[in-house]
């Protein structure tokens, strides 16, 4: 399965850019193996979460995304990022099939287990079960992260970290907590508190 063309064409440039202008800190990125399945997961504080992950690795993110942005004129360009698109108003299990055909290539997930940005006054919203779910059924670790910060531009205030991988036992309700306890806990230490 070849990477979609526009996030390979896009990737570099757009990533410069990004870089340039918010001067982000990346903490563990060589966590993030060069080649096999992986998925990244981890809170969701703003759209350019998208961007900030992906400018920690070379490889393709194939993100798990609302499926509002697969409508319109815009729907060509998501398309050709490799997103995966998610009907949030249901349980969705041709997303989960798609994401799982893609570990099973070997690629990369990236996923926001929250399903949406984290606009409460809690520190982490509910995990859904997607994330340990197709960890589960692909055998694949997951590398959980942290964002913090808030995008400034021309500041050194958005950081974001990946933690060591995490094995998903058979418990998806066990292995979900644990995950959410991972990406709670290190908000916690980095002084997060809504």
């Amino acid at each position: 399965m070849k990477e979609p063309f526009l996030y390979r064409m896009i990737r570099r440039p757009l990533g410069a850019i990004f870089k340039a202008i918010y001067k982000p800190t990346i903490i563990g990125k060589n966590r993030i193996p060069q080649t096999g399945r992986i998925i990244l997961a981890g809170n969701h504080t703003n759209y350019f979460d998208c961007i900030l992950v992906g400018c920690a690795t070379d490889r393709c993110v194939h993100y798990l995304a609302k499926d509002e942005l697969m409508r319109g004129p815009l729907k060509i360009i998501f398309k050709n990022l490799g997103i995966i698109p998610v009907n949030r108003r249901t349980k969705d299990k041709a997303a989960l099939e798609t994401a799982v055909k893609y570990l099973n290539d070997e690629k990369l997930i990236g996923i926001f287990p929250e399903g949406t940005i984290n606009r409460t006054e809690d520190i982490i919203m509910p995990f859904k079960f997607g994330a340990v779910k197709m960890a589960r059924d692909t055998r694949t670790p997951i590398i959980p992260f942290v964002i913090t910060g808030k995008y400034k531009a021309f500041e050194r205030s958005i950081k974001i970290q990946f933690m060591d991988p995490i094995t998903v036992s058979d418990n998806l309700e066990e292995a979900n907590e644990k995950l959410m306890k991972v990406v709670s806990e290190e908000l916690l230490k980095a002084g997060v508190t809504k």
